[in-house]
């Protein structure tokens, strides 16, 4: 036997025993949750990677929650975190402003300064700031390029196909629909860079905060730097433009923070308009992705729900003119359709779960939470709940009929509260606007029936979700 084994394991042991004892020391006043910490650094990190891999984190918060209690303590990503489970968790932790909107290590490290790290009043300035980007109004004015886009995209990787995979197609159109919104005009060369080390940051996002060459972490560091080089350059030109009086339009990111700074509506640098920037771009195509991807899912394999979504899109097809582009009207009568994919990320949330940071000590039923950790809440313990749904592994879009009837915060696909994610509105736009085209014009079978899906970080088919594709042809209309 190699003689460095009696050693290793005696260090295996020894570990743990004695990161308890520091942390009872340390914490001696304290009633923490109870649970464990494991190892340093790694904790459950690995068992929890694991875990989202195989698709069965669900079970994994299940026989934690079995173990110690709806409250525990774990260490995650390099930090000591508490999980918290249930709709008053959930509440909790969007609601409570001694808990900053902040990530894991890795998290915090790649996408710099934003949103998701800052606190206090700079916090709720940024936070108004993105929220008058992405408010209704604005979304409506975005309307026409994402109708640009989707048709564009739809002709280039659609039409003319006998097979496509599904899921690397609707990251590339909501990466695209979101550059076009983020950028305005004249980034079409660079896109393809962009969404190569986009692709790349994501994969690093629940990565091990250990800088070593060739590791997932390294290379979402090495992504997020040509990242911001790029952007910054861009940001840039938007400010020597507004500078020398070129710009007339607020339309896209740049120039509209810009503005906003100029006006004393916040103090943001252009390296912190960089790292909100990679922020909105990170969630407006990650997100949407899954959603889209999942829903072609499903409707390959429930033809009466596809029929009724065909039926409510040729109704609003039927109003409109040739090749007339939709408007904020007719996303609105998409109702049926939405209420499908609101039963997508009610079964597949494309977030797993949310960190916070106690920026004090704070309490909660009972225990407490010291300040610098981090609190843990995952969507699926309450959306898969047979105490708010029933028959929860049922796919079914009527659970929607009447949301009032659901239990606060049982259900939080875009957060809740004052942490409603700002971008809800413009990912529920962007979803019925590509299903209203994609449902209009083709039929599709899955090439691959059994094919599961794993979490890395978000939900993805293993094989990339490969669909056979039939043309159809819409019903032509009489147009006034």
């Amino acid at each position: 036997m190699d003689s460095t084994m009696p050693f290793a394991l005696l260090l295996a042991l020894l570990v743990p025993t004695l990161l308890h004892f520091v942390i009872r020391r340390k914490y001696s006043s304290y009633n923490l949750p109870p649970g464990s910490l494991g190892f340093p650094l790694i904790g459950q990190s690995i068992s929890l990677l694991r875990a989202l891999r195989s698709n069965t984190d669900y079970q994994w918060y299940q026989d934690r929650i079995k173990k110690y209690g709806p409250v525990f303590k774990m260490s995650l990503f390099g930090s000591p975190t508490v999980l918290m489970a249930g709709p008053a968790a959930n509440h909790f932790v969007f609601s409570n402003q001694d808990l900053i909107f902040t990530q894991t290590k890795a998290i915090n490290t790649i996408l710099g300064r934003s949103i998701l790290t800052l606190s206090g009043e700079e916090l709720k300035r940024v936070r108004s700031a993105l929220q008058g980007y992405l408010r209704l109004e604005m979304v409506t004015k975005y309307m026409r390029k994402m109708d640009e886009e989707i048709r564009m995209h739809i002709d280039l990787n659609w039409v003319g196909h006998k097979t496509v995979k599904a899921a690397p197609l609707a990251k590339r159109l909501t990466f695209d629909i979101i550059c076009s919104v983020i950028f305005g005009q004249g980034i079409g060369p660079i896109r393809e860079a962009l969404a190569t080390d986009f692709e790349t940051l994501v994969q690093a996002l629940l990565s091990l905060p250990v800088n070593i060459p060739f590791t997932k972490f390294n290379k979402g560091l090495r992504a997020s730097r040509r990242i911001r080089k790029v952007l910054r350059e861009i940001a840039r030109e938007r400010e020597a433009a507004l500078q020398q009086g070129h710009s007339s339009s607020a339309d896209d990111f740049f120039t509209y923070m810009l503005v906003l700074r100029s006006e004393g509506t916040h103090s943001l640098t252009v390296e912190d308009i960089v790292d909100n920037a990679i922020v909105i771009l990170t969630a407006g195509y990650g997100t949407t992705a899954v959603l889209i991807t999942f829903l072609l899912r499903y409707l390959a394999n429930d033809p009466d729900i596809l029929g009724k979504i065909t039926e409510e899109q040729e109704e609003i097809a039927r109003r409109k003119g040739p090749n007339e582009p939709l408007t904020w009207n007719d996303v609105s009568r998409m109702k049926y359709t939405w209420k499908v994919a609101l039963e997508t990320l009610r079964t597949v949330p494309p977030i797993f779960g949310s960190f916070r940071t106690a920026v004090k000590d704070i309490e909660y039923h009972g225990y407490h939470i010291p300040k610098g950790w981090q609190v843990f809440t995952a969507q699926s313990i309450t959306h898969l709940d047979g105490n708010f749904f029933s028959d929860p592994v049922k796919f079914d879009p009527t659970r929607f009929d009447n949301q009032t009837s659901l239990p606060p915060y049982c259900f939080v696909p875009f957060g809740g509260g004052p942490r409603m994610c700002p971008g809800n509105e413009f990912a529920r736009t962007e979803t019925l606007v590509i299903m209203h085209y994609l449902v209009r014009q083709f039929r599709w079978k899955l090439c691959c029936e059994e094919e599961g899906y794993r979490k890395d970080p978000v939900p993805i088919p293993v094989l990339g979700l490969p669909i056979e594709l039939e043309t159809r042809s819409p019903p032509e209309y009489a147009h006034a």
